[in-house]
C-alpha cells in the first residue's frame, strides 16, 4: 500500500530516528574529545541514552502524527 503523498514509510521515519541518534550522539562525543578525555562507556549508556532519545523524541511524534489540526 502506497502512502498518502506527503506521509512517510514507518520505516523512513525509524531510520532517521536511528540516523539522528547517531548525528547527536556524534556531536555529543566531539564535545566531550574537546573538553577532555572520552571516558569509556559499556552498553548501558547507549541502552539508557537510546531510551532517553526515544522518550524526548515522542512531543514531535505527538505533534506530527497524532494532534488533531484544525482544517
Amino acid at each position: 500500500m502506497k502512502p498518502a503523498s506527503g506521509d512517510k514509510a514507518v520505516v523512513w521515519c525509524l531510520a532517521e530516528l536511528v540516523i539522528f541518534y547517531f548525528v547527536v550522539g556524534g556531536i555529543a562525543l566531539a564535545l566531550e574529545a574537546r573538553s577532555g578525555q572520552i571516558y569509556p562507556q559499556g552498553w548501558e549508556f547507549y541502552a539508557m541514552t537510546g531510551c532517553m532519545f526515544l522518550v524526548l523524541a515522542y512531543p514531535g511524534f505527538v505533534w506530527r502524527y497524532l494532534w488533531k489540526r484544525q482544517p
